[in-house]
């Protein structure tokens, strides 16, 4: 079984390489590609994998390229975890938007948008190599926004899921809250990419989540920011996602007077690196724990073993998908994110208990945003760009979607030909 990883030079990828160390009788790789455009860096990052796999006894390989195409022969899967404009992207997608009093963040809002913008079109044309070289493999979105990115890969009719990690990040917490194994836990997860709430924990067919709420609610609050008392009163665990939306403003006030988050990655990235250099680690440090991605290589190779039916048959997993009528009020060509099953014929949303209003409204007024950046993304252009943010619930002003639109252009000139 051979799998590409484009992005692979990620400090991201040790993850990844021990989860498949860790899940080999899961997803018994035999070659692993990580592909990069940074070479040296590959070759660090791969050198260090390659430890952790020999030190598990893992018989796979380890392969590099600075080029997709020669990664692409008789590949099974492709994971998509790339970051156009680097952490460099990222410090601007999360700083220009506080200008005007917005929310900066690299997957909500404007600068959500400059993501997407940059992402969607390098993603269709590493799909189409994709299906040109391995038109039977799988392509795993991991890349933000995963919503319209997921959304632009299935309209352009690739095998493609998206996948994030936020809900296998609350299937384990509540199952150490509960004393249960994970896979025992079910989550009536439902939303969009980014844009979620827990409604039920089942075990065994009980929903076990009014326990969990009222056992651990203080604690659960503080880890999304949000009041305790907004999550007893809505009796439901939202993604700390929503805290955006919840508490915008005090974001704002916040963002104005700390360091971007691209700016401590950057640090954390830096001493990783370090770390991968000495040749006698073999095993993922703990500071990988503060990049981000918890449970990431968990969630990738139960997706991927599923998809390629190296899995127990059919399984269920939360995973980024079309609507296709499952959230009745959206369009069919919406990508929703809720429990689906998974097998070798793809994936396939199961049913969801109706959207109380609360949360409809705005899932529906994200997913016209989503609309208007996509359509932004494959066509460009300033008119849709700002439409696209005059759209967003967060924007929602003409002179504040006027400035948004400004700024977005004029730091991703060097990314969007036609701006």
């Amino acid at each position: 079984m051979k799998i590409a990883v484009v992005g692979g030079g990620s400090t991201y990828t040790p993850e990844l390489v021990d989860g498949l160390g860790r899940m080999r009788e899961v997803l018994p790789v035999d070659d692993l590609v990580l592909v990069d455009p940074d070479r040296e860096r590959l070759d660090l990052v791969a050198a260090f994998g390659r430890r952790i796999l020999a030190r598990m006894g893992h018989p796979g390989r380890i392969t590099t390229s600075v080029e997709l195409g020669p990664a692409l022969e008789g590949v099974d899967a492709v994971l998509l975890q790339l970051r156009v404009g680097g952490q460099a992207a990222r410090h601007q997608d999360e700083t220009w938007p506080l200008e005007c009093g917005c929310v900066g963040q690299e997957t909500t809002g404007a600068g959500g948008l400059a993501k997407a913008l940059r992402t969607v079109p390098v993603v269709l044309d590493i799909a189409e190599q994709v299906a040109a070289a391995a038109p039977d493999a799988w392509i795993i979105d991991f890349t933000n926004p995963v919503g319209i990115v997921t959304r632009a890969l299935l309209q352009a009719g690739h095998r493609a899921v998206g996948l994030c990690n936020v809900a296998i990040g609350f299937q384990r917490r509540f199952a150490d809250y509960l004393g249960v194994e994970p896979d025992r836990v079910q989550l009536d997860h439902v939303g969009l990419n980014h844009l979620t709430w827990e409604r039920a924990a089942l075990v065994d067919g009980v929903d076990r989540l009014p326990e969990i709420l009222d056992a651990h609610v203080d604690d659960l609050a503080a880890d999304i920011e949000l009041p305790a008392a907004l999550l007893r009163q809505l009796t439901v665990v939202p993604s700390y996602y929503l805290r955006y939306f919840y508490a915008h403003d005090e974001v704002v006030r916040e963002l104005l007077t700390s360091e971007s988050r691209a700016s401590q990655v950057t640090a954390i990235e830096h001493q990783l690196l370090a770390m991968y250099e000495d040749p006698s680690l073999d095993r993922k440090p703990e500071l990988l724990e503060q990049r981000g991605g918890a449970y990431y290589s968990e969630a990738a190779v139960q997706l991927t073993a599923g998809l390629l039916g190296s899995g127990a048959g059919t399984s269920t997993q939360v995973v980024n998908v079309r609507n296709d009528g499952t959230l009745p009020f959206l369009p069919d060509d919406a990508v929703i994110e809720v429990p689906g099953t998974v097998d070798r014929a793809g994936v396939r949303a199961l049913p969801v208990e109706p959207l109380a209003p609360l949360y409809a409204g705005l899932v529906a007024h994200i997913t016209a945003y989503e609309h208007l950046a996509l359509e932004a993304a494959l066509h460009g252009g300033h008119d849709r760009v700002f439409q696209a943010l005059l759209a967003h619930p967060l924007v929602g002003q003409v002179d504040r979607a006027t400035g948004l639109t400004d700024r977005l252009l004029a730091h991703n000139r060097a990314y969007l030909p036609w701006a």
